[in-house]
């Protein structure tokens, strides 16, 4: 197997390239949808709002968790999930990279 060759990019790189991995899975989208409706919500909440089975759903937020989308608290013996909003801030400010100048096309490439 080849080395992995993510220390030949910067910090911010990796990161989105992690937040995009974490949100490559259309139940994570699912899971994001529903804490955002809902503002914060228990893993037996999304059992009940999505056709999965439970340690499925806990293996999905372990992985937003670990791209740091979602942030959970110990309320008794539940966790509490919310979305992380900076985490969003992040993400929505690098995708606001390719709107650009509305003068410029950036999609649009032109043969030399």
């Amino acid at each position: 197997m080849g080395i992995s060759k993510t220390a030949y990019f910067s910090d911010r790189q990796n990161k989105i390239a992690n937040i995009a991995k974490a949100l490559g899975h259309p139940a994570r989208i699912a899971i994001m949808e529903h804490l955002i409706k809902v503002d914060a919500c228990i893993c037996g909440d999304l059992v009940d709002e999505l056709p999965l089975a439970q340690p499925t759903i806990s293996q999905h937020l372990k992985e937003l968790k670990q791209a740091n989308l979602i942030k959970g608290n110990i309320e008794g013996s539940s966790v509490c999930y919310c979305i992380h909003k900076d985490t969003l801030v992040f993400l929505k400010e690098f995708l606001n990279q390719f709107n650009g100048d509305p003068k410029q096309n950036i999609f649009s490439c032109s043969k030399s």
